[in-house]
């Protein structure tokens, strides 16, 4: 049983991963601009960033958040962690509009509260996951049909966006750079999972690491961190932060449940009352993105046209 001091260090630490991550953004994102201004930038698939000290002081920060958000769950059970992690986006908005002067028109702040407020619902209402005690018996179920038939469908779609997609509507349209971070991030987070069983497991006195399926999962997490890393920078460097925040949240939690339901099948716990109210949630989602993507560019001002010229006197 979690107690209330254990509930307290989770909810600390899962907040305080919040504002690193949300922070990590906006410094990534200066990392890029200065970097594009001595090389070819990370939009248009230039890998200067990587010699840009301010780029890597962002990643660092975003390992940091990362890893007080794993500990975080050490803490709390994830029902109270994971909602907390909508507020790296109130973080990542406000030191944009203050560092970055992207401005966040009203609309798109309410669209960031509905998104908020439905992947909140959703995340309230999972079911509780089952508890997993080898890293066999994960893999059992990450080999099963229904989650192989997911990570198929999550392979071909990447594939498909790396080739075809991503060349022709990258630079014009958010949800191309987004969509495929958050695929590969619900594969990356079912990876995750397996190593931190692992690890747990093994510091326990049970060495996980003489499973080939150990490596595997970590050779999963490295290539799809990889993936994350490369296109997560070509949608800072191209779009407003304050939008790429919010909607990369969304997608990401959204797939992640999707896929963990999938693997877990904890949905055949769930009455009609919760089905529906995650369906609500879904639709509240759909409709913050929407409102999101449709007024990214409202805050922005046209210049003002010259005045005409007077007619010449006679």
């Amino acid at each position: 049983m979690v107690s209330e001091k254990d509930n307290a260090w989770g909810l600390i630490l899962a907040v305080i991963s919040s504002a690193f991550i949300g922070s990590s953004f906006i410094i990534k994102k200066k990392g890029l601009q200065k970097a594009g201004t001595s090389g070819i930038r990370a939009g248009e698939g230039g890998h200067s960033y990587l010699n840009e000290p301010l780029w890597w002081i962002g990643m660092i920060i975003m390992i940091v958040g990362e890893v007080a958000n794993f500990f975080a769950y050490g803490f709390a059970p994830a029902i109270l962690v994971t909602p907390l992690g909508a507020l790296s986006i109130i973080f990542s908005a406000v030191l944009a509009h203050i560092f970055l002067e992207e401005k966040l028109h009203i609309f798109g702040m309410f669209g960031c509260v509905l998104c908020v407020v439905g992947s909140t619902v959703i995340v309230l209402h999972a079911p509780i996951e089952k508890d997993i005690e080898s890293v066999q018996q994960l893999w059992h179920l990450a080999t099963e049909p229904g989650f192989l038939t997911y990570a198929g469908f999550a392979f071909v779609g990447v594939i498909t966006l790396m080739i075809f997609i991503v060349p022709r509507y990258g630079q014009t349209h958010m949800v191309v750079y987004i969509g495929l971070c958050s695929i590969v991030g619900s594969i990356t987070v079912m990876g995750v999972k397996a190593l931190a069983i692992a690890l747990k497991l093994t510091f326990s006195g049970m060495n996980q690491f003489v499973y080939g399926q150990t490596w595997f999962f970590a050779v999963v997490v490295v290539v799809c961190c990889v993936l994350q890393i490369h296109y997560l920078n070509k949608a800072l460097d191209t779009f407003n932060t304050a939008v790429v925040s919010p909607v990369y949240y969304v997608m990401f939690t959204s797939l992640t449940i999707l896929a963990s339901m999938i693997m877990f099948k904890d949905w055949a716990t769930q009455g009609a009352s919760q089905i529906a109210t995650e369906l609500c949630g879904f639709v509240t989602i759909l409709a913050g993105t929407f409102l999101l993507h449709k007024t990214k560019d409202m805050g922005k001002t046209s210049p003002p046209e010259p005045a005409p010229t007077p007619p010449a006197s006679v």
